[in-house]
């Protein structure tokens, strides 16, 4: 695995032992033969070996398997900038995500529109989250079901190469603590990408609100993900927000 293992001394048979396989099949992988092993298999190897990402990679590499990566640092902020282009969005309630789905960013429409998220605690400002604990979030949304059914199955997509990383793991189990919903549609493994479609939200003043819903990623930092909701045209959507931010 590299010439700098941190267990000096392990024999085959020690490794094959501690991470619970045996000998021969070790022996395979290391020769890089064509053996089906999980995922679950070479993390073991991989805390027994006390790998690094370089020794990692050849792990995987001798199974034939894509090595996992590590999910992005969250994000707190971004810059002055991008929140003035945020901003300047008046009537489209804007927001961004990082590879986590934590809201690091949003304008007043947004606030507005889907809550106050000023008044929610940052470790609960994830958008996944919000969908299943938060009744007032929840409300806003028309076809709850229909729409948290969904948003699983883009976080799952999204997450995909993240899957075993340890926040990912202790984020879906908290959840699943949480929500019977959200238990269930997970463990369908079903997967769908973000595409651009309309989105209907109920306000508790303003009534019917619908948009044309589009997303992209943040240019020179792709870890962030801009979400828009611009009023869909022939519509009252744009003079309901405007009457919205106006009461302000």
């Amino acid at each position: 695995m590299g010439s700098h293992r941190r267990t000096p001394g392990l024999r085959r048979e020690e490794v094959a032992s501690l991470a619970g396989i045996g000998i021969t099949w070790y022996t395979w992988l290391e020769q890089g033969r064509e053996i089906q092993v999980s995922a679950q298999v070479l993390e073991s190897l991989r805390r027994v070996l006390m790998l690094n990402a370089e020794e990692t990679r050849h792990l995987y590499t001798l199974a034939h398997q894509v090595a996992p990566m590590d999910i992005p640092a969250q994000q707190q902020t971004v810059s002055p900038m991008l929140q003035r282009m945020l901003d300047s969005l008046a009537h489209s309630p804007a927001l961004i995500l990082d590879t986590r789905w934590n809201l690091v960013a949003w304008n007043n429409a947004a606030r507005i529109v889907l809550i106050d998220f000023d008044t929610i605690k940052a470790e609960d400002r994830n958008c996944v989250w919000l969908m299943f604990t938060n009744s007032e979030y929840k409300k806003r949304f028309t076809e709850w079901d229909k729409q948290a059914q969904g948003l699983v199955a883009r976080f799952r997509a999204e997450c995909s190469k993240y899957i075993e990383d340890p926040w990912v793991i202790e984020f879906v189990e908290k959840l699943k603590r949480k929500s019977p919903d959200f238990t269930k549609w997970w463990s369908m493994h079903n997967v769908e990408h973000e595409e651009g479609n309309y989105k209907t939200f109920n306000h508790p003043k303003a009534g019917k609100l619908i948009f044309e819903h589009t997303s992209f990623f943040v240019a020179d930092n792709m870890n962030l993900k801009l979400f828009i909701n611009a009023p869909a045209p022939n519509t009252d959507t744009e003079d309901k927000i405007k009457n919205l931010l106006s009461s302000l």
